[in-house]
């Protein structure tokens, strides 16, 4: 949502309109003001302390949900809504623009709110929470948590739609299926906040069912924190290959990026896509056990030469073989030279026998190839690669994943990038055996 179409903004704005009118107080209602202000506060702070030095890494939002649901059981739906707003309004955000960002979660947590109050409501749910009658409380609660999951879905598929052009089908794809576990065990957290509040202990027991919740919610920033300490390790990794080969800069960025579309295209879950785009990213970190000058010689390699470089695939999977978090990203790593008719390398498997992670990079890696300009060779126009690709399925690469960056290409664009210096800086180089030439597409070094 960098540069926000205007469908989205309209979307944001609709949204906001809506949680606005939710905030109103409904008439004869009265409003437990003290108790709105200490559970904002209190969802407020906890966000805060969530994105603070003391997790290490930006955690993810939402954290806090149990704050949020147990007031969507102890409130009136106008002033459960209201305990989202100054949390959302003063979260940290990573990405512009910011203020549209804040305004756009603050209508999410308020809309789900106010309708989890009103579902749990309608059920007789407040009754049951101010009894202490904890069995019968669970099924309102229950449909609570589902009203809320089922809010934020709708939204978020909604503006993955408008702002960037995700099928509408996919863009709903499993994010109501991913957010309702953890959203449950929120949910229960949340009920157990509301009994103890009603309770004669009252709101000091409440506020020590958040005790486990800190424990898992800072177990789970430990995790993000040793995952954004892999991340910067593959960042450190690709940097090194940018500078050692410069004639290919920026060359694995975009086959992450490519390799993200195929996986979309396929309808992958976000977990695996995330996988991919470390492949793409990382296809080529072999290139640093291969001598430099070899990857800058101009002229023609000689065979020797050429076998040297096809190890590059195989230094790459011993590189990062203990990264554990990349999974198949290894396998495409080394496999990403293979052919489906069994003239590729380093171990020159059949079909199926390449894992289908190292056919999506294959694709991405030769589509970002021929479409990039090079020292050695022009760009070719975005239209021509595809056409090639497609003309090479079947033998080179995979028909299901070139269909799916054609797809995907044509829905989206694609915006290849210069990866050599400028060319009157450069000596003149031949092409180099294997180089993306008409009939073999990505077969560079």
């Amino acid at each position: 949502m960098d540069a926000v179409p205007a469908r989205a903004r309209v979307f944001i704005a609709c949204a906001a309109t809506a949680a606005l009118l939710c905030l109103l107080p409904q008439p004869g209602v009265r409003t437990p003001w003290w108790a709105v202000v200490l559970l904002a506060g209190l969802y407020a702070g906890c966000e805060r302390v969530a994105r603070s030095r003391f997790a290490g890494t930006t955690h993810p939002a939402g954290t806090f949900h149990p704050v949020l649901l147990a007031g969507a059981f102890l409130l009136p739906a106008h002033a459960a809504a209201l305990v989202a707003v100054p949390g959302a309004l003063l979260s940290h955000v990573d990405q512009r623009p910011v203020a549209l960002r804040r305004v756009w979660r603050t209508a999410q947590l308020a809309l789900g709110v106010w309708v989890a109050a009103q579902a749990h409501a309608l059920l007789g749910g407040r009754e049951a929470v101010a009894a202490g009658d904890v069995p019968y409380a669970l099924g309102p609660a229950g449909a609570a948590v589902l009203a809320f999951c089922l809010v934020l879905a709708l939204l978020d598929g909604g503006i993955l739609a408008l702002a960037e052009r995700v099928p509408v089908r996919r863009a709903w794809r499993g994010l109501m299926e991913r957010s309702l576990a953890p959203i449950a065990v929120h949910g229960l957290a949340g009920l157990m906040m509301a009994v103890l509040w009603r309770s004669p202990y009252g709101p000091v027991a409440a506020l020590l069912v958040l005790l486990p919740m800190c424990v898992s919610w800072w177990a789970f920033a430990q995790y993000h924190r040793e995952r954004a300490a892999h991340q910067a390790t593959i960042r450190a990794l690709v940097q090194a290959v940018d500078i050692k080969d410069g004639y290919t800069r920026g060359h694995s960025e975009r086959v992450g990026q490519a390799s993200m579309m195929i996986a979309r295209e396929l309808g992958m879950p976000d977990e695996r896509v995330e996988v991919l785009r470390f492949a793409g990213i990382l296809h080529d970190v072999g290139k640093l056990g291969v001598p430099t000058r070899l990857l800058r010689k101009d002229g023609p390699l000689t065979p020797e030469e050429r076998r040297v470089i096809e190890l590059h695939p195989e230094y790459g999977h011993e590189m990062v073989r203990g990264i554990g978090f990349l999974g198949e990203a290894r396998a495409a790593v080394l496999h990403h030279h293979e052919r489906l008719d069994g003239s590729g390398y380093p171990y020159g498997l059949v079909g199926r026998q390449i894992p289908e992670s190292a056919r999506v990079v294959a694709v991405a890696d030769a589509f970002d190839a021929m479409t990039s300009t090079r020292s050695y060779s022009r760009a070719r126009p975005v239209a021509v690669a595809l056409a090639e690709l497609e003309r090479c399925a079947g033998s080179q690469f995979d028909p299901v994943m070139v269909a799916a960056l054609v797809e995907a290409v044509g829905r989206t664009g694609w915006h290849p990038a210069v990866t050599a210096d400028d060319e009157e800086t450069r000596p003149t180089r031949v092409p180099p055996p294997g180089a993306p030439v008409a009939g073999r597409p990505g077969a560079h070094r």
